[in-house]
């Protein structure tokens, strides 16, 4: 569907079954492990993180904690990275580093950083929309719908409450 120069790529509904979709990769892909640590770049995906979570916890027998990650999306490199968890308690620990839409992975590399000074058991990444356009060694784990797009079309993840959730390009 078309509107405003937008193209719906995914809708509410699409969206809902995608979430499902990852949450189930990620439990399969971490079987043994008693807690995950989701970990959702400001704001659009941190919103996609708490719906993975409310899956995973539906879905059953894993511990998640969530948390926050606050970067400047456009200039990450430039800004101060501030997470809502201490970094330290996620040694040992799965850390899956959720966003809407990896496009270059500079966004996702920068949120990678705080934790690298500690010990994780692995990091993971898990995106709704994955765009193909890596500058930056930085591959998702877990994908809702990856596109090939070029560089001037845009990909916009309308997400959270009050607001018709839906994936678009433009």
């Amino acid at each position: 569907m078309e509107t405003n120069n937008r193209t719906t790529i995914l809708n509410a509904d699409d969206m809902r079954k995608k979430i499902e979709r990852i949450s189930y990769e990620i439990l399969e892909e971490n079987y043994d492990e008693g807690e995950i640590i989701l970990a959702g770049i400001r704001k659009n995906g941190f919103v996609f993180a708490k719906r993975l979570e409310e899956q995973i916890k539906k879905i059953g027998g894993h511990s998640v904690i969530l948390t926050d990650i606050q970067l400047q999306k456009h200039h990450p490199n430039q800004s101060e990275i501030l997470m809502g968890i201490d970094p330290s308690s996620i040694n040992n620990k799965v850390v899956i580093v959720c966003d809407d839409v990896a496009n270059t992975g500079q966004t996702l590399l920068y949120a990678m950083k705080p934790f690298l000074d500690f010990a994780p058991k692995k990091i993971q990444v898990a995106v709704l929309v994955d765009r193909r356009h890596k500058q930056y060694p930085v591959i998702a784990d877990f994908v809702g719908l990856s596109l090939s797009t070029n560089m001037q079309e845009h990909i916009t993840v309308e997400i959270g409450m009050g607001i018709e959730e839906a994936v678009y390009l433009s």
